[in-house]
């Protein structure tokens, strides 16, 4: 039984257990669906894809949800903030997010196969003159900060994305994985997974991930990424994803993601 200091002090962590740091280094996992998860979870990193993957298929459970969402990013060498309240629909994918800080009051809707594949955007204040702006999602003005486009938003995206990062890391030697069991994020009880290469190495994507998973629900609550650190430096958060007051299952409608909604301000 191991403690490690975090390098973010807005969580308290305990229990940590470190499992070993001795790597897969055999060839690429067979395409037999079934051969390649036994052979991913016969790695140091198979307990941690096991839990995400767990989390995943309660995800898969989950028609919809609300959230409120606080995210944080580096862009560029200044690492920006906001928080939104949001709602996301997984068939068809669909996301309302109503901003806090910064930008108070902008709305954005994003429905997969309508409105011409476009992010329908609205602005208050003097900017709602300009009425809703359409945006395609990969163009410059709808990706200026953020690292990701609103097509992968939400929790079942992120946690597939960290996935997929961990069954990379199956193939390179020398991560380190820690479990933290009792972790918590505010009032909430928590399991945690941290990854960590000590050093950069061909094919890591991050020095150091951490995936927390609810103990009560099960579902992915927050996602932090930090990059390689610099020269007598130390590792700096690339980006941060939380999702706070959750509620599933709570049966949105198409008129949740429609810009003619009343309680909208479009």
């Amino acid at each position: 039984m191991q403690r490690r200091r975090f390098l973010s002090s807005s969580l308290a962590l305990a229990g940590a257990l470190t499992l070993p740091a001795t790597r897969f280094l055999g060839a690429a996992p067979p395409a037999n669906s079934a051969e390649r998860i036994a052979a991913l979870d016969a790695t140091p990193l198979g307990p941690s894809l096991k839990l995400a993957r767990a989390s995943l298929q309660e995800l898969d459970n989950i028609s919809d949800y609300e959230a409120d969402f606080h995210k944080q990013e580096l862009i560029g060498k200044k690492l920006k903030e906001s928080t939104m309240r949001v709602k996301v629909r997984h068939k068809p994918f669909s996301v309302y997010m109503h901003f806090g800080k910064p930008h108070e009051g902008r709305e954005v809707i994003y429905v997969d196969g309508e409105n011409s594949g476009q992010i329908l955007a609205h602005e208050t204040g003097l900017k709602s003159i300009v009425g809703t702006v359409s945006l395609d999602p990969g163009s410059p003005r709808a990706m200026e900060d953020n690292h990701h486009p609103i097509t992968l938003f939400g929790m079942q995206e992120l946690l597939k994305t960290v996935i997929a990062q961990w069954e990379t890391d199956t193939l390179i030697s020398g991560v380190d994985v820690t479990y933290y069991p009792n972790a918590r994020i505010g009032s909430a009880n928590c399991k945690a997974i941290e990854t960590r290469h000590p050093a950069p190495v061909r094919g890591a994507a991050f020095h150091l991930t951490r995936l927390y998973i609810d103990s009560a629900t099960n579902l992915p609550t927050r996602v932090q990424q930090y990059q390689f650190p610099r020269r007598r430096g130390e590792a700096e958060l690339y980006e941060e994803y939380t999702y706070f007051n959750i509620r599933t299952n709570v049966g949105l409608k198409d008129i949740d993601f429609n810009p003619g909604n009343p309680n909208y301000n479009y």
